[in-house]
């Protein structure tokens, strides 16, 4: 029969110490703050660009390479040219101007600013600006966002860029016999009547595209009411180099 083995009364205990269980916790608290911090955060699209550039090499350069806030002479245009920084710099600034610029118009779901593979978008809800099969714009409800958004489109950092003004319709057909014998026309006139109060408002028409997408570029179902509003929209979009 084995012989129970003695407790030594100088060892310590077994097990980890009872500090490293709180020391822990605080630890994951601690990176759950951080991660929090870094997704809130607003990252710098520029930047971001840049660093991601610096991975394959920059050219002749192999690698090594610090990156920082500027204009890098080892950059040249072997990665993207200086311009087109700029004008990546230059959306930044102006989404962030958006945001904080039609904070209130954000909330009542008049407006609603993103970005894609076009550029900056602004997306103007059509109930707000038009009546329903109308194209004529309500000015006296609109006309102080309208001035706000021709103040953002003659702002320095959007200077020499161009911009297009889509116009897009729900599914449910016009009257053949009314003004608009398709939705195709109506969501033209829209995008038309918003330049029009743009202009008015002093952007220079020459920076402007105009195009009518009817109902065939939705962004939710046409099946339910909401989606159909959703769908009903004038998008302002201020436009990348690759889609000029």
């Amino acid at each position: 029969m084995p012989v129970p083995r003695k407790k030594c009364p100088k060892c310590p205990p077994e097990g980890a110490a009872d500090w490293l269980l709180t020391y822990g916790d605080m630890t994951t608290l601690l990176l759950t703050f951080f991660i929090m911090l870094l997704t809130s955060a607003t990252v710098d699209g520029h930047e971001l660009r840049m660093i991601l550039a610096a991975f394959p090499g920059l050219g002749v350069y192999e690698g090594g390479n610090t990156l920082q806030s500027g204009k890098l002479a080892e950059l040249g245009n072997t990665v993207m040219s200086l311009p087109s920084m700029q004008r990546g710099r230059a959306l930044d600034n102006a989404r962030k101007r958006a945001i904080s610029q039609f904070q209130p118009e954000i909330k009542s779901n008049k407006v609603r600013i993103k970005e894609d593979e076009r550029g900056l978008v602004i997306s103007l809800a059509a109930d707000s600006f038009f009546k329903p099969a109308s194209a004529e714009v309500d000015i006296e409800e609109t006309r102080e966002l309208l001035q706000k958004v021709s103040g953002l489109l003659r702002s320095e950092e959007l200077a020499g860029l161009k911009f297009r003004i889509e116009g897009h319709t729900d599914s449910m057909p016009t009257n053949p016999e009314g003004e608009w014998e398709t939705n195709w026309e109506l969501s033209a006139a829209r995008a038309v009547n918003v330049l029009h109060y743009l202009v008015d408002f002093g952007v220079d028409e020459n920076q402007f595209q105009v195009a009518g997408f009817a109902d065939t570029v939705p962004l939710a179902s046409n099946d339910t009411a909401e989606g159909r509003a959703y769908n009903r929209r004038v998008d302002i979009i201020v436009l990348t180099e690759g889609h000029l």
